[in-house]
């Protein structure tokens, strides 16, 4: 069968099976658990719209809870099992303890601690003063397009663009890399190898997500700098606030709110970074981080066990981020 055929025929059958739920559902609730009619009626009605709205969110609430969910215990399993081949074998937390005594882990650790620190305040700055300096200026709205521009391309194009700006050509060579052509143009005397040097090639990585998350950073803090009142700037320039006064002391605790959830959304991202490592690195040089050592124990040493563990501590250090980010945009909801 063609695969446009195919497509289609998916599509429709996945729209009849809904509509055929939800009016089934709605039938055999009206008509048969809760009729509305004898001396129960309206306890009836009552009860029946309690419950009509937990059947419209059970078809998302079972994917969610299969594709979510279900992943989650199974990796807590492993995590705590050793594969065999007559199956998996209960070791509790000897996986933990093995990963807590390699230095890779740790090391992955530390680098990951780094990225914390600088990505997210790096990218939220940047993206705070372009969002800034693009209002003030008549071509604003194209730079803000050339900034985001980096969001439309994948973590794996952005390594393989930047690794190109690092390369390096052997001495004497014309130099194709950006970064070592102007730093022989500068006085440097010899083509570095930026993606080896222990430490700084953490950096160099870094700068990678830099680029990427500044334009999401950029985009969401310009309409929270548009939604500042201007009474409040008026009052404070008339008072003889300069620029910087008023923006720091008056349009950026205005924003405060917003900063924070864009610093916590992009450190989530950090956590889970791996595309950038992996296609620039690969993980070595000290450029570990916990997403690449993961994938290195599962799928290359096939130890399951303590890859599983490593992935249950990403989710442990996620998922705080993750539901304090929540609780702040119910707040501010409500």
């Amino acid at each position: 069968m063609h695969p446009a055929i195919l497509g289609i025929l998916t599509i429709a059958l996945g729209v009849g099976v809904c509509i055929g739920y939800f009016f089934l559902s709605n039938l055999f609730l009206d008509k048969v658990l809760f009729p509305p009619r004898g001396p129960n009626a309206g306890r009836n009605i009552n009860r029946a719209n309690l419950i009509r709205p937990w059947l419209f969110l059970a078809p998302a609430l079972f994917v969610l809870g299969l594709y979510l969910a279900y992943p989650v215990f199974a990796t807590l399993w492993l995590s705590v099992t050793e594969r065999t081949p007559s199956g998996n074998v209960w070791v509790g937390f000897e996986n933990y303890a093995q990963m807590l005594g390699e230095d890779k882990f740790w090391e992955a650790m530390r680098n990951n601690l780094l990225w914390l620190i600088v990505v997210p305040a790096a990218s939220t700055g940047f993206g705070l003063l372009a969002a800034q300096l693009t209002d003030r200026i008549g071509w604003g709205n194209i730079a803000k397009s050339l900034i985001f521009m980096p969001m439309a391309i994948s973590f794996v194009g952005a390594a393989v663009i930047w690794k190109l700006i690092y390369d390096t050509r052997p001495e004497g060579s014309d130099q194709i890399g950006l970064l070592n052509a102007i730093y022989l143009f500068l006085g440097g005397d010899a083509p570095q190898t930026w993606l080896t040097l222990p430490f700084w090639n953490n950096f160099f990585l870094m700068a990678v997500l830099i680029w990427i998350q500044t334009g999401f950073a950029m985009v969401i803090l310009s309409a929270a700098l548009r939604g500042i009142p201007e009474e409040t700037v008026e009052a404070a320039i008339v008072d003889g606030a300069n620029p910087f006064q008023v923006f720091f002391k008056i349009k950026v605790p205005q924003i405060m709110g917003t900063i924070v959830v864009v610093w916590t959304t992009i450190t989530i991202i950090v956590l889970k970074v791996f595309d950038i490592v992996f296609a620039m690195t690969n993980g070595q040089w000290e450029t570990q981080v916990l997403a690449n050592y993961m994938y290195d124990k599962m799928f290359r040493a096939n130890d399951w066990g303590v890859g599983s563990a490593s992935a249950m501590i990403i989710m442990l250090l996620v998922t705080p981020i993750l539901v304090w980010n929540i609780r702040n945009a119910r707040k501010e909801m409500r």
